[in-house]
């Protein structure tokens, strides 16, 4: 409970800096002219492009098999309950061991593969993140080139934003107009 609030606590204190540091850039740049701000939600601009699309439907399909033995080993292990809840006054002590031993076996397997499946995942996730975060910097640097940004601030960290100062679809577009431009 402790790590919670440590954790929370600094979170909150980050948060602070950070809308400190922004009003602070906000000042100076009223004083010296205006200042332009800009929000972006880089986790919906990934997944809404067109490659991380395609990349996320590759790693389903490759998945789509360990998923599957997955799904049927818990359908074996939940028949095999129901089986011995169902016969289980008329089996003798030494099957209704066997059958809570194959169970207690299936559930260790089960759960080996569920972690081995969800380590693929965040492998996965990793992955499309090192192809695509450089790719999201490249956008971003041509936008704050084009558009002359002082400040983009991440949606996550902002209790409300007008609608106008996010640039995720925008972001998002680009990202799609560069994968779909030919290679020099």
């Amino acid at each position: 409970m402790t790590n919670f609030f440590t954790v929370e606590g600094f979170r909150m204190k980050r948060i602070a800096q950070l809308s400190l540091l922004a009003l602070g850039l906000g000042a100076a740049a009223m004083a010296a002219g205006e200042l332009k701000i800009a929000v972006l939600d880089t986790q919906r601009a990934l997944v809404s492009s067109e490659e991380a699309k395609a990349l996320l439907e590759q790693a389903q399909a490759e998945l789509k098999q360990e998923e599957e033995e997955v799904n049927a080993l818990g359908g074996e292990i939940q028949a095999l309950q129901e089986k011995l809840q169902t016969d289980g006054e008329v089996m003798s002590p030494t099957e209704q061991r066997r059958a809570q031993k194959d169970i207690e076996d299936k559930r260790i397997e089960y759960e080996f593969l569920v972690n081995k499946l969800q380590k693929a995942l965040q492998d996965r996730r990793q992955e499309l993140l090192q192809v695509m975060v450089p790719k999201v910097d490249a956008v971003l640097k041509d936008l704050i080139d084009l558009e002359g940004y002082d400040l983009i601030m991440e949606r996550a960290n902002l209790r409300y934003v007008n609608p106008k100062h996010d640039i995720t679809r925008r972001v998002t577009e680009k990202l799609n107009e560069k994968r779909d431009a030919p290679s020099s």
